[in-house]
């Protein structure tokens, strides 16, 4: 895990409709980077719709929400059109992201993961979790930012 303070590691990556993702165009807001296990699997699905839930009070405090699974980007697509998720699902399908924060040991890991960090403004971690329950942490995290 990195630590409060730790420059957030930079990374591009493709989201679930195959558009690059890099982290440091996302300077200027705060990120909610959230590192789940597997696509449309109960938990991750309780975590992602309370995202959903709650995304226009994190876009109200500037705040982006990011999910990060090993899955590829069409298993991502198909589980961000079942339940309706607006934000980017990030596919890290080699793990680097995973690597980078924690969230995987080595390249061969099958699954993320549940852990979350929020990166402040200017790329720096503000919050480390690493573990979430996938029921209460995006309401326990909006309430803290």
């Amino acid at each position: 895990m990195l630590n409060v303070g730790d420059e957030a590691p930079d990374f591009e990556v493709l989201d679930h409709h195959g558009k690059p993702v890099r982290l440091s165009d996302l300077r200027g807001k705060r990120v909610v980077l959230w590192f789940y296990p597997k696509a449309d699997t109960p938990g991750c699905t309780i975590e992602g719709c309370t995202f959903r839930d709650l995304a226009s009070e994190y876009a109200a405090k500037n705040v982006a929400i990011y999910g990060v699974s090993f899955d590829k980007p069409e298993d991502n697509a198909a589980f961000a059109d079942k339940f309706g998720f607006r934000f980017p699902l990030l596919s890290d399908v080699d793990r680097k992201i995973g690597l980078a924060y924690g969230a995987a040991s080595s390249e061969k890991d099958e699954y993320a993961k549940r852990i979350a960090y929020v990166i402040d403004e200017n790329g720096r971690i503000a919050e480390a979790h690493p573990k979430v329950d996938p029921k209460t942490y995006p309401a326990e995290q909006l309430a803290r930012l």
